[in-house]
């Protein structure tokens, strides 16, 4: 199953809608599936005096408030309109996340394939709700959440039209950037487990190891943050990878999609050829004359370079008489054996 890559730009254009589109054109050259932004009403979204989140504060200007931040980075409809026609322009999928419910019912009408629930709104049950009657496919992201809390999520989904099999839940960290001892990767494999839906990974390590495993463990759904340059201000891309990162971790993920193969075991087609060379095969130890006993001092097992007999047949060869003349390091041939 080929994995759906997100290059997550999310707020990194700074609020410019000329460098959402180069982040447009990064993710294409990349080969993500698709580009993500985030679509709000700063006025919905966060009240005046909401100081930041930790991380926040470490990559934005102390003085400000989240709202004050926030509103610096908010892109109009008009903008998502623009660069939904630039995305089918460039031939990559537009997505964005909702944060209110104005900005849910824009991207409706604008046509969003795939509606993405962010891991701060995963207890917000109007919003939950609204998206829920879409019948559209959704991504919950995870992140801060314990099973109960996605389970009432996907309740509150699933009560309001969307169908299970439509539902991708991703698990998620929302420290930026997340120690990978926090990431606990081995959960998104019990999600997937405990609720029987298809599961993903939201990832905002530092690097491209985790998402790369998490594509191993079978995450039909990979996020991951972007910018053009990590030293741009805003408060996300610092934990975002840049443009030759990204395109590396598209790579990977695509080798590990073709490494995973079909889950039978037997030798591929690239390595038939090799089988000759690499096993043994029953040869003479030393020349053996026509009518004499094949014994443990007369047989032995090497590689010769094609296939005999094969060394699992050696208590069957043993006791047997040599139907004619053999030359040391000869393969011991069916027809060289007296069967009877």
């Amino acid at each position: 199953m080929k994995t759906f890559i997100i290059a997550e730009a999310g707020v990194n254009h700074n609020g410019d809608i000329n460098l959402a589109k180069k982040l447009i054109d990064v993710a294409v050259d990349a080969g993500a599936d698709a580009v993500k932004f985030q679509t709000f009403k700063t006025e919905e979204v966060v009240a005046i005096n909401t100081p930041k989140a930790e991380y926040q504060t470490k990559t934005t200007d102390v003085k400000e408030t989240q709202f004050e931040m926030i509103k610096k980075l908010e892109l109009s409809f008009e903008d998502f309109k623009e660069l939904k026609v630039y995305c089918n322009e460039k031939g990559i999928m537009f997505l964005s996340t909702p944060f209110d419910i104005e900005s849910a019912r824009f991207l409706k009408e604008l046509g969003l394939e795939i509606f993405k629930i962010p891991s701060g709104e995963i207890t917000n049950y109007p919003l939950l709700k609204e998206i829920g009657s879409y019948k559209k496919k959704i991504i919950l992201s995870t992140g801060m959440a314990d099973l109960g809390e996605i389970e009432d999520a996907l309740d509150v989904l699933m009560e309001n039209g969307t169908k299970r099999k439509d539902i991708t839940v991703l698990h998620c960290n929302t420290e930026y950037p997340t120690p990978f001892e926090d990431v606990n990767l081995r959960a998104m494999l019990t999600i997937k487990e405990a609720f029987k839906v298809n599961v993903g990974y939201s990832d905002h390590t530092p690097g491209i190891e985790v998402p790369i495993a998490a594509a191993a463990l079978g995450a039909t759904i990979i996020e991951k943050h972007f910018t053009l340059d990590k030293n741009l201000p805003g408060p996300d891309h610092k934990a975002s990878l840049e443009p030759d990162e990204l395109k590396t971790m598209v790579r990977a993920i695509r080798n590990i999609e073709k490494a995973l193969g079909n889950g039978i075991k037997k030798p591929s087609k690239s390595e038939i050829k090799n089988i000759p060379i690499a096993r043994k095969s029953i040869v003479a130890k030393r020349d053996i004359k026509k009518g004499e006993i094949f014994t443990e001092e007369n047989i032995t097992v090497k590689r010769i370079g094609k296939l005999g007999i094969s060394p699992m047949m050696w208590n069957k060869v043993i006791g047997k008489k040599a139907s004619k003349d053999i030359k040391k390091d000869n393969l011991i041939e069916f027809k060289d054996i007296n069967w009877e």
